[in-house]
């Protein structure tokens, strides 16, 4: 008795722990998830940090400078120097040795840079790296958003896809058995039977690829999202029941754009660069102070044993006279670096206002060509609903009935192809006005 309820009730449990796993979500509900969990966001993260860390570091160089160090020294043969022999009320000079076989030190050295124009120059790059970082981030959400919507649009309108294949599979199962009839009676040809056959072959073998295709979407979404590919994924608002409004495109304008901005602050970081080692020619001072303690013996107990202190303060300062043109190499390096930049610079705005140009014009041609494939779609079932009505009254030969067929899905596939055309240039329009980030927040 057992068996008959445990069964039902294992199956309804994994009915729900099914459903609970389903994660249902909105495109906006996608492009969160994605800018939460994408492995880009998190390195574009960890280069904010770097930078920030960066500035730490050439911070640092300005900053006292502390070290202490330690010695045991062993002097296995000590250094020799002769002293005249009148020193010593002789007429001979004698060779003596100087120092103690064994000798310790310990020392600490404090030293604080007191002008380096080099350190000055390089702290200017602190705040442009952290800006750049930042935009690196900015840039890197972007991106998210644009592959995770066009994802989202592939993955409906694969689906928008398999609907309308099997529509016509339906359709033309439907007449391959009127023409299974007529064949048994003798009415039609074989031929006209096995053709009817091929195209609901093939119809099948477009079905089996769009199903294929829709599961390479819905994992090519989830990868862009960042979600496990085990994850079950429902989408809940269909785009093609709610289609873009196409407003005026707004104004181009270069400087929206997060890549202009981000080389023009690699432009100001390579002047500054520039600026850095050209300041390598003047003079660096710096103040120390240091104090250690000193033992002397001659054997190792002693030079344990019988320590000094000493001490000293000073000013050093460094000029440099002749480095063989090393610095000259390099701020020459540092030149032309920057006059490639102002030349890419200039290249790479001629080439976003030809994105944009060429965006808009896709827009328009997507706008206009899915109106008219959908027209072409409505009036193709109407010619292939009536050429089929006339074929089963007898009235139009079965070649007729084929060519409204063919018609038809030419049609359907035009569409489909129009759909994804029209929200790809809606998304490239976005993307070349850098706007993206509006439209994530304007979704529903």
């Amino acid at each position: 008795m057992k068996r008959k309820w445990i069964i039902p009730v294992l199956f309804l449990l994994g009915v729900a722990q099914g459903t609970m796993a389903q994660t249902k979500l909105s495109l906006k509900d996608c492009i969160a998830y994605g800018i939460k969990n994408n492995g880009n966001v998190k390195i574009a993260q960890y280069k904010e940090s770097i930078a920030v860390q960066q500035g730490r570091e050439a911070l640092s160089g300005y900053l006292p400078q502390v070290n202490a160090s330690g010695a045991l020294d062993d002097n296995l043969k000590l250094q020799s120097t002769v002293l005249p022999g009148a020193v010593f009320g002789s007429t001979e000079d004698r060779r003596i040795k100087l120092g103690s076989k064994y000798s310790s030190s310990i020392s600490a050295q404090a030293e604080q840079v007191v002008f380096d124009q080099s350190l000055l120059t390089g702290l200017k790059a602190n705040k442009p790296n952290i800006e750049n970082s930042e935009l690196n981030s900015k840039k890197t959400k972007e991106t998210i958003i644009y592959n995770v919507a066009n994802a989202y649009y592939q993955v409906f309108v694969t689906t928008e896809q398999i609907a309308l294949l099997k529509d016509n599979l339906e359709k033309t199962q439907q007449i391959l058995g009127t023409l299974k009839l007529q064949l048994d009676n003798g009415v039609i040809k074989k031929v006209d039977y096995d053709r009817t056959q091929v195209n609901l072959n093939n119809i099948k073998s477009q079905l089996t690829l769009a199903e294929s295709n829709l599961i390479y979407a819905q994992n090519q979404l989830k990868f862009q999202m960042g979600m496990p590919l085990s994850e079950q994924l429902q989408l809940t608002d269909n785009p093609l029941n709610r289609p873009f409004k196409i407003n005026d495109p707004a104004q181009f304008d270069a400087s929206n754009l997060t890549d202009f901005r981000m080389q023009k602050i690699n432009m100001q970081l390579q002047q500054i660069e520039k600026d850095r080692i050209k300041a390598g020619y003047l003079p660096k001072l710096s103040v120390y102070g240091r104090y250690g303690y000193q033992a002397l013996g001659n054997n190792l107990g002693d030079s344990w044993g019988n320590w000094f202190s000493f001490s000293a303060i000073g000013l050093k300062l460094s000029i440099p006279i002749f480095d063989s043109f090393k610095r000259d190499a390099q701020y020459k390096q540092a030149d032309l670096n920057l006059m490639t930049q102002n030349e890419q610079f200039k290249l790479n705005v001629q080439n976003y206002e030809l994105q944009h140009n060429n965006a808009t014009t896709q827009l328009q041609r997507a706008k206009s060509s899915l109106a008219s494939d959908e027209n072409n779609v409505n009036l193709a079932k109407e010619v292939y609903e009536v050429t089929t009505l006339q074929y089963r009254e007898g009235t139009v030969p079965l070649t007729d009935l084929l060519n409204a067929e063919t018609s038809y899905k030419e049609a359907q596939s035009n569409y489909i192809n129009s759909m994804l055309s029209y929200y790809q240039a809606q998304l490239g329009i976005e993307q070349s006005l850098g706007t993206l980030t509006d439209f994530y927040a304007t979704l529903p």
